[in-house]
């Protein structure tokens, strides 16, 4: 007999079995989606939309780093900004009195591996709820640390110097586009239908567009591309893509949440 648990609380449902699920995720930080992924039934197929690379100046963000004990509260953008930032200077320290906030439970976690207990805000529109928190609505006069990659929509710095905060931008890593292979196109081409799409970033996705065969972008214009936010949305429909479904933020399981009731559909 059923017990009423939700068919995602169980742990021998395959709420994926048979999709094909395209991870864009950075080269290299993928696999434990994947592995998600798998654990549901799906199969999975690495196809970074990004590479991620040390600074460009990385002497300059080294000296940002170490100049910041005076530096009021500290916001991660990602958990790749931790990892860079530690990579940097192994002995960043964060004074107890400043107040620490990551973007996303990803972030929290990896700044939890250093000790730091940091506030992070879930659901879409990370920067939007961020923004919205009580201590960073009233920042006048204060020293603001945002840590992460030059580019993306700027958001959070803007908005706190507009509050009058003194914002500086440490960038420990930089985006590029990714060194796709013929080992990707080869596993994109054995993935089974019907094929979903997760993608979080809108450089990802530009970068995709920029450098996938033309027969291969093709097939996932045909099929279902699964975003974070209406924003990427919006640019999706601006890149061909017309089956598309909006996942209640970029974590893993709201993604392939997504996939999930997106393939129900497909097969009812």
């Amino acid at each position: 007999m059923p017990t009423g648990r939700s068919r995602r609380q169980q742990p021998h449902a395959k709420p994926l079995r048979g999709a094909g699920v395209v991870v864009t995720r950075p080269a290299g930080t993928g696999t434990a989606l994947a592995l998600r992924v798998r654990g549901r039934g799906g199969r999975p197929v690495l196809l970074p939309g990004l590479a991620l690379r040390p600074a460009a100046d990385a002497a300059a963000a080294s000296r940002a780093l170490s100049a910041g004990a005076g530096v009021d509260i500290w916001i991660f953008s990602s958990p790749a900004a931790v990892r860079f930032a530690f990579r940097l200077l192994p002995t960043l320290r964060i004074s107890s009195r400043a107040a620490v906030f990551g973007l996303g439970a990803g972030t929290r976690r990896a700044l939890a591996r250093h000790r730091i207990d940091a506030a992070a805000p879930g659901g879409a529109g990370y920067s939007e709820i961020l923004l919205a928190l009580a201590p960073l609505r009233r920042v006048r006069g204060l020293r603001i640390a945002v840590v992460g990659a030059p580019g993306g929509r700027g958001m959070i710095a803007a908005t706190l110097r507009r509050r009058r905060a003194q914002v500086e931008e440490v960038a420990v890593y930089r985006r590029t586009a990714p060194r796709l292979t013929r080992r990707h196109f080869a596993a994109l081409a054995r993935a089974p239908s019907p094929l979903f799409t997760l993608l979080s970033s809108g450089e990802a996705l530009a970068n995709l567009v920029a450098v996938l065969p033309r027969t291969m972008l093709a097939r996932l214009r045909r099929n279902v591309l699964v975003v974070s936010s209406a924003r990427l949305a919006a640019q999706a429909r601006g890149h061909g893509f017309g089956r598309i479904v909006e996942a209640a933020s970029a974590a893993p399981d709201d993604l392939l949440e997504a996939v999930a009731t997106a393939l129900a559909r497909h097969g009812s």
